[in-house]
């Protein structure tokens, strides 16, 4: 009996597809760090039963009408923006994701662009780099405290929940805009469910959590940012898609708002021209929010025990549904 052949968009160590051997056979893009061009994948998928992607792969309805024989895309990402997931159904194409197993550490990030952007971190780096560290003075590189501050959370899913524990651990107050109460984060953490205004008017800390739908596409906006206190920062550790990057552009580069720490953006990846990285109040960093090793090795186990199942005739463990 012939193997399934699974393709894998990327390069990725062999001792993780060493005990899926006997059940599939692999094809995988041979660059780690470049990714594959599109028609490369269109023509690999011709030949193959299962996909494990990243989220970088544009999987649209031409995609998936062009790879209807496909039994599973198992995307490498708690996301699947993107992904036609409607159009995957109609193709009877099953579609994971990789919850869970990111969510600590993807707090961590957040957690930690949050502070590095508070305290001035890179900023201060820099300056050692740059041989600039001249003198002291009492309020050179003065930052904003986190602890005892409020912070605001937009999105309040399994990984801001765990942003927030470790705001409680600041001794932070914790607010929190969300599609639906979370009453048991409330008891937990003290947290306290507010309107989208009020939580932009009261926040010290603003943090986007929230997935890109249609509904939160471009969420924050330019009415967003003036409702922002002029002190507040603004930390999207979640998609670029719903900032308006160019009303985000403008609130810092007036001093709307204070700054921000951003993950994710818009256009990825973005280059050293990006109108971002001429803002003395921005840290920029390059998508890493589940980036450690150990994390990244359970995102990759649960694509491939996902695969695994789906073609045992068996339910996978993260299917993802049409809204």
């Amino acid at each position: 009996m012939t193997k399934p052949t699974i393709y894998i968009s990327r390069k990725i160590p062999e001792y993780l597809v060493k005990p899926y051997e006997e059940q599939f056979h692999f094809k995988m893009w041979p660059e780690e760090t470049t990714p594959i061009p599109k028609d490369v994948l269109y023509e690999e998928v011709k030949k193959v039963d299962g996909l494990i992607c990243l989220i970088t792969e544009k999987i649209d309805r031409p995609f998936l009408e062009h790879a209807s024989h496909l039994k599973i895309i198992a995307n490498m990402a708690v996301g699947y923006d993107n992904i036609d997931v409607e159009a995957a159904k109609q193709q009877n194409i099953i579609i994971t994701n990789t919850p869970d197993v990111l969510t600590e550490t993807t707090a961590d990030l957040t957690f930690a662009l949050l502070m590095a952007t508070a305290r001035r971190l890179i900023e201060a780096s820099n300056i050692i780099y740059e041989n600039r560290w001249k003198q002291w003075s009492p309020f050179w590189l003065a930052g904003t405290d986190v602890h005892h501050k409020t912070i605001g959370i937009v999105g309040m899913g399994r990984i801001g929940e765990a942003v927030a524990r470790r705001a409680k651990g600041f001794n932070m107050e914790i607010i929190y805009h969300n599609r639906n109460r979370k009453k048991a984060a409330e008891k937990e953490l003290g947290a306290i469910y507010v309107s989208f205004d009020e939580l932009l008017e009261r926040a010290d800390f603003v943090v986007s959590l929230l997935p890109l739908t249609k509904e939160t596409a471009n969420k924050f906006d330019r009415e967003a940012f003036k409702r922002m206190k002029s002190s507040a920062i603004f930390i999207n550790a979640s998609r670029g898609g719903v900032v308006d990057e160019e009303a985000l552009y403008e609130a810092l580069k007036t001093n709307e708002i204070k700054a921000a720490g951003l993950d994710v953006f818009k256009n990825e990846p973005i280059s050293s021209d990006h109108p971002f990285t001429t803002l003395p109040n921005v840290v920029l960093l390059p998508h890493i929010g589940s980036a450690t090793v150990a994390t990244r090795e359970k995102m990759l186990k649960l694509c491939l025990e996902n695969v695994s199942l789906v073609f045992q005739g068996k339910e996978p463990k993260t299917p993802v549904y049409p809204d």
